[in-house]
């Protein structure tokens, strides 16, 4: 599983015109589902998301999780994400999750997020989404479990 941590001001998502899920402060997560993901992978992953240090404390340095700030989530399904770039000029999704267990983990990190978290918004998966933000910093990286 693999996710882009963006530390942002505000994001949101829109399919058809309509907002379907914004956040202000707080963390925008683009999720990618590989084929060998499960439910203990997406758990792992989660927590890191949760728990990653990515906001600055009194002193400016990143010592502050998404909870510690009581920022807001937004995760995004993100299918390219799994895409193997290693060669070529065309990307290959066979490491992907088959789209049926892509929406299934994705739907399960969303609903084990809302058990653990307040502050949590979502895309749509397989929409033509349109995802605004405001990267603050910017600030992003790549957590792999």
């Amino acid at each position: 599983m693999i996710a882009v941590l963006q530390r942002v001001l505000e994001s949101k998502v829109v399919v058809d015109g309509e907002i379907i899920g914004a956040i202000d402060q707080g963390l925008m997560v683009l999720l990618g589902v590989e084929k060998n993901d499960d439910q203990d992978t997406a758990d792992k992953l989660l927590q890191r998301i949760l728990k990653y240090r990515v906001f600055s404390d009194e002193e400016g340095k990143m010592n502050l999780s998404l909870q510690d700030v009581s920022g807001g989530l937004l995760l995004v399904p993100q299918f390219t994400l799994a895409a193997d770039t290693a060669s070529g000029l065309r990307p290959s999704f066979s490491s992907a999750a088959p789209p049926q267990k892509g929406k299934e983990l994705f739907e399960y990190v969303l609903e084990q997020a809302r058990a653990h978290y307040d502050k949590v918004e979502c895309g749509q998966f397989g929409a033509d989404m349109k995802v605004h933000l405001i990267n603050d910093g910017p600030v992003t990286f790549q957590l792999k479990v």
